[in-house]
């Protein structure tokens, strides 16, 4: 079959690779359909993360079952299938609590309750390293999925395959963002990062009765989205030194009442940024944070869902201390929403293809990671077909 490959950083190309099959009975083996290149995929092309032999990428993908294991009861060949980004078992402690990024069985060689940079990482995911379980991923024709009655959701065949593929993770990952912060109706959310987890963020906000969206970006296009696509009012970063008292100019001095941070440690750096993370032996740098625990008000809520994957030195807990705040961080649980958003997207309440920019087949997804890296032409979301 044909797969895209990453072989070193800054080298994707699309390869012939063997043919995934059923390695253990609550396997199922899925014909790709649609799959997305995601930010977090960016980790591995650029080297945050280190991923030292060859391995098929991509964790957002959908398809049709073309074979099951024995012990599979859920799914037959032929259905239509959604596929969330953790692999998971559904059976052990933190499967059964809902929270399917921990999942004990999935990880077999690094998982661990430590949570540390090399070793005693969470629950697999596809496409995403060795440390995340070694799972080849779905930017492919065909893909194994472990765990078969637990992960995938069928989904109707009236629906396209954009309306719903990014149940895989992006809206999971934005809608959780607001969740967590118990967002009721009323209040003021700023979003940083006009990406498509940050559009998602602004989209889910006004889902749950949002008075204010505000996304922050430094790049005029990604913001010219989040107007076009969220209704949102918008702040370059880069070009407005004064954006986080523009923030409270709009919310009586106070700040926003809910602040997500949906950029991560690839916020843009400085010169001076970039050296004292070579002498800290540091990767990427905290900025967006620094900014959205100064954007929230006192007594706020900062939802981190943009990755982190190094300790960082001179960390503002006493910010976080000083004004009372409340901060949850962490890779989405996307078995735990992915039912209820589905309700949202089939009811037409949330529209999630109007962030896609670039359609490509899966033969041109070295272009594909090329422009959507370099931030070329626009790109905002890309789909590939294989």
């Amino acid at each position: 079959m044909k797969a895209a490959v990453f072989h070193k950083p800054k080298h994707i190309s699309v390869d012939n690779v063997p043919d995934p099959e059923i390695k253990q009975p609550g396997d199922a083996i899925i014909r790709v359909t649609s799959t997305a290149i995601c930010g977090s995929d960016l980790h591995i092309y650029n080297a945050m993360f280190a991923q030292p032999r060859d391995m098929v990428l991509g964790h957002a993908f959908m398809g049709i079952v073309e074979d099951v294991g024995s012990n599979v009861t859920k799914l037959k060949k032929g259905d239509r299938v959604v596929v969330p980004f953790p692999v998971a078992c559904g059976a052990c402690y933190f499967c059964t609590h809902s929270m399917s990024t921990h999942c004990e069985n999935s990880n077999e060689k690094n998982y661990g309750p430590e949570g540390g940079i090399l070793t005693e990482k969470g629950a697999g995911l596809y496409g995403y390293t060795d440390l995340y379980g070694g799972y080849e991923g779905g930017q492919a024709e065909y893909v194994r999925v472990p765990y078969a009655d637990f992960g995938p959701r069928k989904v109707p065949d009236a629906m396209t395959d954009e309306q719903v593929l990014f149940l895989t993770d992006i809206f999971p990952t934005g809608y959780a963002a607001i969740d967590w912060a118990g967002v009721k109706g009323g209040e003021t959310v700023a979003v940083f990062g006009c990406g498509p987890v940050g559009l998602m963020a602004m989209k889910s906000a006004w889902l749950r009765g949002a008075k204010r969206v505000i996304g922050l970006d430094i790049e005029d296009y990604r913001l010219a989205k989040a107007k076009l696509v969220c209704s949102a009012e918008t702040i370059n970063v880069k070009d407005n030194k004064d954006a986080i008292e523009e923030i409270r100019s709009m919310t009586n001095g106070r700040g926003a009442d809910v602040v997500v941070d949906a950029v991560g440690m690839e916020a843009d750096r400085s010169f001076l940024d970039r050296v004292a993370s070579v002498i800290r032996l540091e990767k990427g740098t905290i900025n967006a944070l620094r900014m959205c625990l100064s954007a929230v008000r006192r007594g706020g809520f900062v939802s981190v869902v943009g990755v982190y994957g190094y300790p960082y030195d001179n960390f503002p807990w006493y910010q976080i201390f000083e004004k009372g705040l409340t901060v949850r961080a962490g890779q989405v649980p996307v078995q735990a929403y992915i039912d209820e958003l589905e309700s949202y997207v089939l009811d037409g309440k949330i529209r999630l293809d109007d962030v896609i920019t670039h359609r490509l087949p899966l033969s041109e997804a070295a272009h594909a990671y090329e422009i959507f890296n370099d931030k070329k032409d626009d790109c905002v979301k890309c789909v590939l077909k294989p």
